[in-house]
Protein backbone atom coordinates (compact mmCIF):
# COMPACT_ATOMS: atom_id res chain seq x y z
CA UNK A 1 0.00 0.00 0.00
CA UNK A 2 1.38 3.40 -0.95
CA UNK A 3 2.26 5.73 1.90
CA UNK A 4 0.22 8.90 1.85
CA UNK A 5 2.90 10.77 3.75
CA UNK A 6 6.46 10.92 2.51
CA UNK A 7 8.70 11.45 5.54
CA UNK A 8 11.34 13.26 3.50
CA UNK A 9 8.80 15.88 2.44
CA UNK A 10 8.87 17.86 5.69
CA UNK A 11 6.17 20.49 6.05
CA UNK A 12 7.87 23.74 7.11
CA UNK A 13 4.56 25.32 8.17
CA UNK A 14 3.90 22.56 10.72
CA UNK A 15 7.54 21.73 11.30
CA UNK A 16 6.93 18.01 10.84
CA UNK A 17 8.61 15.25 8.86
CA UNK A 18 5.50 13.10 8.88
CA UNK A 19 5.24 9.32 8.76
CA UNK A 20 2.28 7.23 7.65
CA UNK A 21 -0.41 7.16 10.35
CA UNK A 22 0.02 4.61 13.10
CA UNK A 23 -2.09 3.82 16.10
CA UNK A 24 -0.84 5.43 19.28
CA UNK A 25 -0.68 3.20 22.31
CA UNK A 26 0.98 5.19 25.06
CA UNK A 27 -1.08 3.55 27.79
CA UNK A 28 0.57 0.20 27.18
CA UNK A 29 4.02 1.61 26.58
CA UNK A 30 6.18 1.91 29.67
CA UNK A 31 8.08 5.14 30.10
CA UNK A 32 11.04 4.72 32.42
CA UNK A 33 10.94 7.12 35.36
CA UNK A 34 13.52 9.88 35.00
CA UNK A 35 16.49 10.22 37.32
CA UNK A 36 15.86 13.98 37.25
CA UNK A 37 12.50 15.65 37.81
CA UNK A 38 11.58 15.51 34.12
CA UNK A 39 12.42 13.25 31.22
CA UNK A 40 12.14 14.29 27.58
CA UNK A 41 11.78 11.35 25.22
CA UNK A 42 12.97 12.72 21.90
CA UNK A 43 12.24 10.87 18.65
CA UNK A 44 14.44 12.12 15.85
CA UNK A 45 16.55 11.07 12.87
CA UNK A 46 20.00 12.21 11.65
CA UNK A 47 18.61 13.49 8.34
CA UNK A 48 15.41 15.06 9.70
CA UNK A 49 15.45 18.67 8.46
CA UNK A 50 12.74 19.71 10.93
CA UNK A 51 14.85 18.29 13.76
CA UNK A 52 17.74 20.43 12.54
CA UNK A 53 15.27 23.31 12.65
CA UNK A 54 14.74 22.94 16.42
CA UNK A 55 18.42 22.82 17.36
CA UNK A 56 18.32 26.45 18.57
CA UNK A 57 15.33 25.76 20.83
CA UNK A 58 16.75 22.49 22.12
CA UNK A 59 20.13 24.00 22.88
CA UNK A 60 18.52 26.83 24.83
CA UNK A 61 16.32 24.38 26.73
CA UNK A 62 19.42 22.48 27.82
CA UNK A 63 21.08 25.66 29.07
CA UNK A 64 18.04 26.91 30.96
CA UNK A 65 16.56 23.67 32.28
CA UNK A 66 19.34 21.09 32.00
CA UNK A 67 19.49 20.74 35.77
CA UNK A 68 15.85 19.61 35.83
CA UNK A 69 15.68 17.56 32.64
CA UNK A 70 17.23 14.46 31.17
CA UNK A 71 16.79 13.91 27.45
CA UNK A 72 16.56 10.42 25.99
CA UNK A 73 17.30 10.35 22.25
CA UNK A 74 15.60 7.71 20.12
CA UNK A 75 16.03 7.14 16.40
CA UNK A 76 12.89 6.99 14.30
CA UNK A 77 13.97 5.53 10.96
CA UNK A 78 13.01 8.36 8.61
CA UNK A 79 14.30 6.78 5.38
CA UNK A 80 14.45 2.96 5.29
CA UNK A 81 15.22 2.94 1.55
CA UNK A 82 13.92 4.29 -1.76
CA UNK A 83 11.37 1.56 -2.45
CA UNK A 84 8.42 3.94 -2.39
CA UNK A 85 6.99 6.74 -4.48
CA UNK A 86 4.76 9.26 -2.75
CA UNK A 87 4.32 12.91 -1.92
CA UNK A 88 6.19 14.07 -5.00
CA UNK A 89 9.45 12.48 -3.84
CA UNK A 90 10.48 9.21 -5.45
CA UNK A 91 14.25 9.62 -5.81
CA UNK A 92 17.09 11.43 -4.03
CA UNK A 93 17.25 14.36 -6.43
CA UNK A 94 13.65 15.25 -5.50
CA UNK A 95 14.83 16.08 -1.98
CA UNK A 96 17.44 18.65 -3.03
CA UNK A 97 15.11 21.55 -3.79
CA UNK A 98 12.91 20.73 -0.81
CA UNK A 99 15.87 20.97 1.60
CA UNK A 100 16.83 24.34 0.14
CA UNK A 101 13.27 25.57 0.76
CA UNK A 102 13.07 24.42 4.38
CA UNK A 103 16.51 25.92 5.03
CA UNK A 104 15.10 29.35 4.27
CA UNK A 105 11.97 28.71 6.33
CA UNK A 106 13.83 27.53 9.46
CA UNK A 107 16.66 30.04 8.98
CA UNK A 108 19.08 27.17 9.49
CA UNK A 109 21.70 26.42 6.81
CA UNK A 110 20.89 23.29 4.79
CA UNK A 111 22.48 22.51 1.42
CA UNK A 112 20.25 20.15 -0.52
CA UNK A 113 22.93 19.45 -3.12
CA UNK A 114 24.05 16.36 -1.18
CA UNK A 115 21.04 14.65 -2.81
CA UNK A 116 22.46 15.51 -6.22
CA UNK A 117 26.16 14.94 -5.59
CA UNK A 118 26.36 12.00 -3.16
CA UNK A 119 22.83 10.91 -2.16
CA UNK A 120 22.03 8.78 0.86
CA UNK A 121 20.31 5.45 0.27
CA UNK A 122 18.88 5.33 3.80
CA UNK A 123 18.98 7.04 7.21
CA UNK A 124 19.43 3.70 8.97
CA UNK A 125 23.28 3.53 8.92
CA UNK A 126 23.81 6.89 10.72
CA UNK A 127 20.97 6.03 13.11
CA UNK A 128 22.65 2.74 14.01
CA UNK A 129 25.98 4.56 14.38
CA UNK A 130 24.34 6.91 16.88
CA UNK A 131 23.06 3.96 18.90
CA UNK A 132 26.60 2.59 18.86
CA UNK A 133 27.88 5.94 20.15
CA UNK A 134 25.30 5.85 22.96
CA UNK A 135 26.79 2.56 24.15
CA UNK A 136 30.05 4.40 24.84
CA UNK A 137 29.06 7.75 26.28
CA UNK A 138 25.81 9.75 26.44
CA UNK A 139 27.33 13.20 25.94
CA UNK A 140 29.78 12.10 23.26
CA UNK A 141 26.88 10.48 21.41
CA UNK A 142 25.05 13.84 21.35
CA UNK A 143 28.22 15.47 20.04
CA UNK A 144 28.51 12.73 17.42
CA UNK A 145 24.92 13.31 16.30
CA UNK A 146 25.58 17.02 15.94
CA UNK A 147 28.71 16.38 13.88
CA UNK A 148 27.03 14.01 11.43
CA UNK A 149 24.15 16.45 11.04
CA UNK A 150 26.58 19.22 10.19
CA UNK A 151 28.21 16.84 7.74
CA UNK A 152 25.01 16.05 5.86
CA UNK A 153 23.25 19.42 6.11
CA UNK A 154 26.22 21.74 5.59
CA UNK A 155 29.14 19.79 4.16
CA UNK A 156 27.13 17.65 1.71
CA UNK A 157 28.65 14.42 3.03
CA UNK A 158 26.89 11.09 2.64
CA UNK A 159 26.76 9.99 6.28
CA UNK A 160 25.83 6.43 5.39
CA UNK A 161 29.51 5.95 4.51
CA UNK A 162 31.80 4.62 7.20
CA UNK A 163 34.59 7.03 6.27
CA UNK A 164 32.41 9.94 7.45
CA UNK A 165 30.95 8.14 10.46
CA UNK A 166 34.42 7.17 11.69
CA UNK A 167 35.67 10.72 11.18
CA UNK A 168 32.73 12.05 13.22
CA UNK A 169 33.41 9.47 15.94
CA UNK A 170 37.02 10.57 16.19
CA UNK A 171 36.00 14.23 16.39
CA UNK A 172 33.51 13.38 19.15
CA UNK A 173 36.20 11.62 21.19
CA UNK A 174 34.73 8.15 20.74
CA UNK A 175 36.67 4.92 20.40
CA UNK A 176 36.36 4.34 16.66
CA UNK A 177 37.09 0.61 16.74
CA UNK A 178 34.56 0.04 19.50
CA UNK A 179 32.03 2.10 17.58
CA UNK A 180 32.55 -0.07 14.51
CA UNK A 181 32.17 -3.27 16.53
CA UNK A 182 28.94 -2.03 18.11
CA UNK A 183 27.75 -0.61 14.79
CA UNK A 184 27.96 -4.10 13.32
CA UNK A 185 26.55 -5.76 16.43
CA UNK A 186 24.58 -4.57 19.46
CA UNK A 187 23.65 -1.18 18.01
CA UNK A 188 21.56 -2.84 15.31
CA UNK A 189 19.37 -4.43 18.00
CA UNK A 190 19.12 -1.14 19.89
CA UNK A 191 18.02 0.64 16.73
CA UNK A 192 15.32 -1.96 16.17
CA UNK A 193 14.17 -1.38 19.74
CA UNK A 194 13.92 2.35 18.97
CA UNK A 195 11.82 1.62 15.89
CA UNK A 196 9.49 -0.60 17.93
CA UNK A 197 9.32 2.02 20.67
CA UNK A 198 8.36 4.71 18.15
CA UNK A 199 5.73 2.41 16.66
CA UNK A 200 4.25 1.62 20.07
CA UNK A 201 4.16 5.29 20.98
CA UNK A 202 2.32 6.05 17.74
CA UNK A 203 4.97 8.43 16.46
CA UNK A 204 3.57 10.26 13.42
CA UNK A 205 6.65 12.25 12.52
CA UNK A 206 9.75 14.06 13.68
CA UNK A 207 10.59 15.84 15.82
CA UNK A 208 8.35 14.44 18.56
CA UNK A 209 9.03 15.00 22.25
CA UNK A 210 7.21 13.42 25.16
CA UNK A 211 7.80 15.31 28.41
CA UNK A 212 7.21 13.03 31.40
CA UNK A 213 7.58 13.08 35.18
CA UNK A 214 8.05 10.32 37.75
CA UNK A 215 4.27 9.94 38.17
CA UNK A 216 3.69 9.20 34.50
CA UNK A 217 2.19 12.56 33.55
CA UNK A 218 2.85 13.35 29.91
CA UNK A 219 2.96 16.37 27.59
CA UNK A 220 3.69 16.16 23.88
CA UNK A 221 5.47 18.74 21.74
CA UNK A 222 5.14 17.78 18.11
CA UNK A 223 7.02 19.35 15.23
CA UNK A 224 9.12 22.49 15.01
CA UNK A 225 7.71 24.91 17.55
CA UNK A 226 8.83 28.20 19.13
CA UNK A 227 10.94 27.93 22.23
CA UNK A 228 7.98 28.93 24.42
CA UNK A 229 6.14 25.73 23.39
CA UNK A 230 8.94 23.55 24.74
CA UNK A 231 9.25 25.63 27.91
CA UNK A 232 5.50 25.61 28.53
CA UNK A 233 5.33 21.85 28.03
CA UNK A 234 8.10 21.34 30.55
CA UNK A 235 6.52 23.68 33.11
CA UNK A 236 3.16 21.91 32.82
CA UNK A 237 4.89 18.73 33.92
CA UNK A 238 7.11 20.41 36.51
CA UNK A 239 5.80 23.84 37.56
CA UNK A 240 8.58 24.07 40.15
CA UNK A 241 11.36 23.86 37.55
CA UNK A 242 13.81 26.69 38.08
CA UNK A 243 15.27 28.39 35.04
CA UNK A 244 19.04 28.66 35.10
CA UNK A 245 20.42 32.09 34.27
CA UNK A 246 23.29 31.36 31.91
CA UNK A 247 26.01 33.63 30.55
CA UNK A 248 25.11 34.98 27.11
CA UNK A 249 28.47 36.36 26.05
CA UNK A 250 29.96 34.72 22.98
CA UNK A 251 32.81 32.96 24.82
CA UNK A 252 30.43 31.25 27.23
CA UNK A 253 28.06 30.19 24.46
CA UNK A 254 30.85 28.79 22.29
CA UNK A 255 32.23 26.98 25.32
CA UNK A 256 28.88 25.22 25.71
CA UNK A 257 28.45 24.68 21.97
CA UNK A 258 31.62 24.87 19.82
CA UNK A 259 29.63 25.38 16.62
CA UNK A 260 26.67 27.71 16.19
CA UNK A 261 24.54 28.95 13.31
CA UNK A 262 23.36 32.55 13.18
CA UNK A 263 19.91 31.58 14.42
CA UNK A 264 21.33 29.46 17.23
CA UNK A 265 23.57 32.28 18.42
CA UNK A 266 20.71 34.77 18.21
CA UNK A 267 18.39 32.43 20.15
CA UNK A 268 20.92 31.73 22.88
CA UNK A 269 22.17 35.32 23.17
CA UNK A 270 18.65 36.83 23.01
CA UNK A 271 19.51 39.18 20.17
CA UNK A 272 18.27 39.67 16.62
CA UNK A 273 19.72 37.50 13.84
CA UNK A 274 21.11 40.61 12.16
CA UNK A 275 23.03 41.69 15.25
CA UNK A 276 24.10 38.09 15.82
CA UNK A 277 25.68 37.92 12.38
CA UNK A 278 27.49 41.23 12.87
CA UNK A 279 29.01 39.96 16.13
CA UNK A 280 29.94 36.58 14.66
CA UNK A 281 31.58 38.07 11.59
CA UNK A 282 33.53 40.53 13.71
CA UNK A 283 34.81 37.59 15.76
CA UNK A 284 35.92 35.93 12.53
CA UNK A 285 37.79 39.11 11.56
CA UNK A 286 39.43 39.04 14.99
CA UNK A 287 40.46 35.38 14.43
CA UNK A 288 38.39 34.25 17.41
CA UNK A 289 36.05 32.13 15.28
CA UNK A 290 36.12 30.38 11.91
CA UNK A 291 33.25 30.52 9.45
CA UNK A 292 32.02 27.69 7.25
CA UNK A 293 29.98 29.09 4.37
CA UNK A 294 27.31 27.18 2.48
CA UNK A 295 24.95 28.36 -0.23
CA UNK A 296 22.15 28.70 2.34
CA UNK A 297 23.93 30.14 5.35
CA UNK A 298 26.98 29.72 7.54
CA UNK A 299 28.26 27.92 10.61
CA UNK A 300 30.63 29.60 13.06
CA UNK A 301 33.24 27.44 14.72
CA UNK A 302 35.26 28.02 17.87
CA UNK A 303 39.02 27.88 17.53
Amino acid sequence: MENKNNPLLCNPATGICELPATERNTQNQEITAPSKAVKIIYFTDPICSSCWGIEPQLRRLKLEYGNNVEIAYHMGGLLPDWSYNSGGISKPSDVAHHWDEVSSYYQMPIDGDVWLEDPLHSSYPPSIAFKAAQLQDYNKAITFLRIIREMVFLQKKNITKWEHLSQAAEQAGLNVQQLQNDYEGNAVLLFREDLNYARNMGIRGFPTMFIADTQGNLETVYGTRPYTSFEEGLLKIDPSAIKTIYSKDWKSLFTSYPTLTRREFATLADISPEIAEQILNQLVDEKELKRLDTKNGALWIRG
